[in-house]
């Protein structure tokens, strides 16, 4: 049985969120998909967290897919780009 007590560590190999802000328009559909990673301020400003935990990778990946012009790319310990 896991000790309630223990502090849990982080995880050692975050993925890496690219976002290619000249081909970003603003849609915003990222911020929908996984809105505690991406967030819209104002009419245009993306913000968004460029080393999530690779835990959230589900989240991540619908983000990307959701991006209608492929701004976003997510790099995988391991894996590379996707």
């Amino acid at each position: 049985m896991p000790d309630p007590d223990s502090q849990a560590t982080p995880d050692p190999s975050p993925l890496r969120v690219l976002v290619d802000l000249n081909r970003c328009q603003a849609y915003a559909q990222c911020c929908y998909a996984a809105p505690a990673h991406f967030a819209i301020e104002g009419r245009e400003a993306l913000f968004y967290d460029p080393a999530p935990p690779a835990g959230m990778r589900a989240e991540i990946e619908r983000a990307r897919i959701s991006c209608p012009v492929q701004a976003i790319r997510v790099e995988v310990p391991g894996q590379g780009l996707l």
